[in-house]
């Protein structure tokens, strides 16, 4: 069972499922979480190989979108599920397998589609830091400085690290070999005819247009909003608008 942090109370309202992006964590989305929680439970989980939630030998989506199933049966549904990049093709592939388990779904900056753009160059960034040296985040930091040249996803990958025990909470071995998988997006012939939002940053090239209308064969109901300024690590670039859109398209 995927490790998941609940916040707030189960109200008349319905709960959230937060699946988070590759390299992150169900900690980053705790302000975010923590605020929506006002008027709905929410659980954010760790994705298999991050976080604390259990290591596996693959990182397939519909071993993804399995995990994700696990933990909706244990919970008191219904559940709407937003799941950004990764994990909103893997929120995708559960409300194509199983839309009895999703009440409505938000995916953040990521299309059902295969991808060129990989994010290799981060695993090898991470696995560069000279972990013997690290005593505080700051010290990660440093090291990345030189080979990340976005400090929003530094101060992003750091709260991936386990200071203590000197350890990424990252299965990085295996989110390498697994980097084609995570590119791509399963051949599924289902639709899912619940309501839909696709939300991107402005400035990201993740949802092109043209990809609309593949989004649309597969989430009929979808509609589509972009959040001015922000890039495809939207919710982390402009916490505060991510967290309107949603929430007023849940209300």
């Amino acid at each position: 069972m995927l490790n998941r942090i609940e916040h707030g109370t189960r109200t008349d309202q319905p709960g959230l499922l937060i699946a988070h992006g590759l390299y992150g964590s169900a900690r980053n989305w705790g302000v975010i979480a923590k605020r929506l929680s006002d008027t709905r439970k929410v659980v954010a989980v760790d994705m298999r190989n991050h976080g604390l939630s259990p290591c596996f030998e693959t990182q397939s989506y519909p071993d993804m979108a399995g995990d994700l199933a696990e933990v909706l049966a244990t919970l008191d549904g219904p559940f709407d599920v937003l799941g950004h990049s990764m994990g909103g093709k893997a929120a995708m592939v559960l409300a194509l397998t199983r839309p009895e388990l999703v009440n409505r779904l938000i995916v953040a900056d990521i299309a059902p589609i295969a991808y060129s753009h990989t994010q290799i160059q981060y695993i090898e960034a991470m696995k560069s830091v000279d972990l013997s040296r690290v005593e505080k985040r700051s010290d990660v930091a440093e090291q990345l400085k030189p080979v990340v040249d976005d400090p929003t996803l530094i101060s992003f990958f750091t709260q991936s690290l386990d200071i203590k025990s000197k350890k990424w909470r990252l299965n990085l071995d295996v989110l390498a070999g697994e980097m084609p998988k995570i590119l791509s997006f399963p051949d599924i012939s289902g639709r899912y005819e619940g309501p839909a939002l696709f939300l991107s940053g402005a400035d990201s090239d993740y949802v092109k247009r043209e990809y609309r209308s593949i989004i649309k064969d597969l989430f009929p109901k979808a509609q589509f909003a972009k959040i001015p300024g922000a890039g495809h690590w939207l919710h982390a670039e402009k916490p505060r608008e991510f967290e309107a859109a949603i929430r007023v398209w849940l209300d």
